[in-house]
């Protein structure tokens, strides 16, 4: 059962007008936030400002917005109430009528405007979780809490889905694929009563389970592949972090560990790859390693290149990402909020952002090696060839310089020697008579791709016969001499001790050329009891860099924290549900909504926390669960008490994101390639799909064809440039942290699983492992069904596949169509 703190901090998140939320006072700065704000936000429309009390004493152009203690006097209330000449909001639905009398209880109680910071941190997510006793400890933990609350609000919980049903929710869930027909089989076949439990184990126990859960913890960091913005730059190493999340959620990484690593791994486990007499790397600098390349979250953030400008720009957005991405990440918070003013919901101050930035200040992105101190020395052993390769290509350069040079003379000859002149001199050094006279030239050189302004024309030159042989000649020695050359050591990209330790001012709207008051690195003071938790000594008179976030980390893990096991619980229950516990998981403040199952939720964060951080047992735990094992189906009079399914009495139906779309329709056309690790696929894309490509040399595809069957987790993340098939499919922006993935349904959806050239190709895939299974349509279309949906058809699903061979000359020839309709059909691309 709810506790009645939760029930009222739900009812004041809403703004519902019941006597506990009218005496507090976000209730109603929730409503002008969200019904207000938008016309009337910082210099908004009338000169009219809601987002502070200040601002509303103030009014605008008409007077002061309110009259604390006076709502009848005041202008607010009078514009919403609906009674008055001046009505709002202007050419949007009224306020409610629940609305408006929460805003007026709360002007004739004074409008109150409580500040931000420790004062007003009694949220409920601000409080350490507490583990209450089990309303039935014969039970599993989660259907005990669960249970009970579908029988306080009279709703009565579908039975157990049929095994068939399981087993593709347990695939889908654990490895983002679907099961073969042999493992749907063996599970429906075996009546042991461990039959679930063991079959979770399984499922745990592969690398198919980091890929699927790395994938979900990518989607919260925001992971990409490059910068974006229109350069776009590429990050050479991003992948290194990628294989990390992976590896860590295979291992069963304890998440705390997990946590301390990204944050902190160069500060909390220095070391290096020193050599001790032999080429082994000893395990413990390994284990060392890995937790400093964790650090490389903060490493592949958005940047924007443009900002390198000025340094102070660049390191700015740099730490508003970080400190962003963090909040999102392990906090649950939106605590961006706080980078330009005072939070206007949660007890988060400017000034504890800019703390939070402060811990970062000494950081800086480093390249780290991950060779053996012998490999490092050998990339300079090897260099001479890098040489080589760099004197072949000075002389293929040498005479395209002297084919260029002829090719501009011969341009110019077309022109005056007036003209001529005028074009060789600087562009700043010209008259006006000059630059007209210049102009025509450099218009027919700009053509011909001889300019700096047309970067990427193609130009044709024309070399002599012994240019062109000895071109050849050189072409052909340079891919010889590149082929044996080491071009790059490897490193990965990390977080390390920036060179300077600039510190840390106060802004004025995040405009990063302030030069407010100096902050010393620390913690929101509304997590900390009210009290300054610096991160540095208290004697910090030089500015400590190392230990910073070693500090973060630490406070972060400690067992009393109110946020971080919360927040990871809610990730894990979402992923098996749909919706988290809290459906707003990077965002447990008043803005979020409420926990559906508080006791629950609490119970599972502190029992998270005592059985060793593990991820896998909580999967366990959930799975083993009757609330997770029930039917999705329909029952009318559940939904006529809870139509969303918000207290769990059946279990939710979900379409596939779009990665396991991708990867399914891959594994059952036989074309997946189960390699992991390594560099970003680039796979190739249709011609149109390259229209939106401002280079076609961003995007250089990977020649093995075989790779082009690799799992989506492995394909390339580009910023700029999405991959279109998965877009189509609600693949998140990587540019921020995501949360919970949008699921739309639109046409272009069933555009693309019809007519694309990823779907054509794999069609035909399907249709040819099809054709090797039998021979004639019934074989073919039992198969169809087996391989794509673990089971046969029925006889109305078998007469209309049937239609698709009729009248054909050759019946083999509708086999990509067969296996196009398979790939189609809703229980393919849906899980129960």
């Amino acid at each position: 059962m709810q506790s009645r703190l939760f029930r009222l901090a739900g009812l004041a998140c809403l703004g519902l007008a019941v006597a506990s939320a009218a005496t507090d006072p976000s209730a109603a700065i929730g409503i002008l936030e969200r019904r207000c704000a938008a016309c009337h936000g910082e210099g908004g429309m009338s000169g009219l400002d809601v987002s502070t009390r200040q601002a509303l004493l103030a009014g605008g152009k008409r007077g002061a917005a309110i009259e604390p203690g006076k709502p009848d006097a005041s202008l607010l209330i009078q514009a919403v109430d609906g009674k008055h000449e001046l009505k709002m909001p202007m050419g949007r639905d009224a306020l409610s009528p629940e609305e408006v009398e929460t805003l007026r209880t709360w002007v004739q109680q004074g409008a109150s405007w409580p500040e931000p910071g420790a004062g007003n941190a009694q949220w409920w997510s601000f409080q350490p979780p507490v583990k209450a006793t089990l309303p039935d400890a014969t039970k599993n933990p989660v259907d005990a809490f669960v249970d009970q609350t579908l029988s306080d609000k009279g709703l009565k919980p579908l039975p157990r889905a049929d095994k068939r049903t399981l087993i593709r929710r347990a695939y889908f869930d654990l490895h983002g694929l679907p099961p073969s027909p042999e493992a749907v089989e063996a599970f429906v076949h075996d009546d042991s009563p461990d039959a679930w439990p063991k079959l979770i184990d399984e499922l745990l126990a592969s690398p198919r389970y980091g890929e699927r859960w790395g994938r979900h913890w990518l989607d919260v960091v925001r992971y990409a592949d490059t910068g974006g913005f229109e350069t776009d730059i590429y990050f050479p190493n991003a992948w290194r972090y990628r294989d990390y999340v992976i590896e860590s959620f295979n291992d069963d990484k304890p998440y705390d560990r997990f946590v301390r690593e990204q944050i902190a791994g160069d500060e909390l486990w220095p070391d290096d790859l020193e050599a001790r007499g032999s080429y082994d790397i000893p395990k413990e600098k390994l284990e060392h390693l890995e937790a400093r390349i964790g650090t490389g979250l903060y490493t592949i953030g958005p940047i924007y290149h443009e900002a390198a400008l000025d340094g102070r720009q660049l390191r700015y957005e740099w730490l508003t990402d970080v400190v962003d991405t963090t909040g999102f990440a392990f906090l649950g918070l939106s605590v961006g909020c706080a980078r330009c003013h005072d939070h206007k919901f949660d007890p988060l101050t400017q000034r504890d952002y800019h703390r939070l930035m402060a811990v970062f200040a000494g950081s800086e992105p480093h390249e780290e090696p991950v060779a053996h101190q012998m490999n490092q020395l050998g990339f300079y052993s090897g260099y001479p060839k890098l040489l080589r390769v760099a004197e072949l290509k000075a002389a293929v350069r040498r005479i395209d310089a002297g084919a260029r040079k002829r090719l501009v003379e011969s341009i110019e000859a077309r022109f005056s020697p007036e003209e001529v002149a005028a074009s060789h001199k600087p562009t700043d050094k010209r008259s006006p008579q000059e630059q007209m006279l210049a102009a025509p030239l450099e218009a027919a050189l700009t053509e011909a791709g001889l300019k700096e302004n047309a970067t990427g024309k193609e130009v044709d030159l024309s070399y002599t016969p012994d240019e062109r042989e000895e071109r050849d000649g050189l072409i052909r020695e340079l891919g010889v001499a590149a082929l044996g050359a080491n071009f790059e050591k490897a490193t990965a990209t990390v977080l390390g001790r920036a060179a300077v330790d600039y510190p840390v001012h106060m802004t004025s709207r995040g405009d990063f050329r302030s030069t407010g008051d100096i902050v010393r690195p620390g913690f929101p003071k509304a997590l900390t009891g009210g009290v300054e938790k610096p991160a540095t000594p208290e004697d910090d008179s030089e500015h400590v860099i190392l230990g910073r976030r070693k500090a973060l980390a630490e406070w972060l893990t400690a067992p009393d924290h109110p946020l971080l096991a919360r927040a990871m619980v809610n990730r894990i229950w979402q992923g098996h549900f749909g919706r988290g516990l809290v459906a707003t998981p990077n965002d447990f403040g008043k803005q979020g909504d409420p926990p559906t199952h508080p006791e629950l939720l609490d119970w599972l964060a502190v029992d998270f926390r005592e059985n060793g951080w593990t991820v896998k047992r909580l999967h366990r735990l959930i799975m083993t669960s009757q609330a997770y094992q029930r039917q999705s189906g329909p029952d009318e009079a559940n939904a006529a008490i809870d139509a969303n399914n918000r207290y769990l009495w059946r279990m939710n139906r979900r379409r596939m994101e779009a990665e396991a779309m991708r990867d399914s329709v891959l594994a059952v056309a036989g074309d997946l390639n189960l390699k992991m690790g390594g560099r970003p696929v680039i796979p190739p894309l249709s011609a149109d799909e390259m229209q939106g490509m401002w280079s076609l040399d961003q995007w250089p595809v990977a020649l093995d064809e075989r790779e082009h069957g690799r799992r989506s987790v492995y394909l390339y993340v580009k910023r700029s440039f999405p991959m279109p098939m998965l877009t189509t499919f609600d693949e998140p922006d990587s540019a921020q942290s995501c949360a919970r993935r949008d699921v739309t349904t639109v046409a272009p959806q069933a555009l693309a699983m019809l007519n694309s050239a990823f779907m054509t190709e794999q069609s035909k895939k399907l249709g040819d492992r099809l054709r090797e299974s039998g021979d004639g349509p019934d074989a073919w279309i039992r198969e169809a069904w087996r391989l794509a949906l673990a089971r046969a058809p029925d006889a109305t699903e078998t007469a209309v596949a049937e239609r698709l061979f009729a009248g054909r000359a050759n019946p083999a020839d509708a086999l990509p169509e067969l296996a196009l309709l398979v790939f189609n059909l809703n229980e393919f691309l849906y899980v129960d």
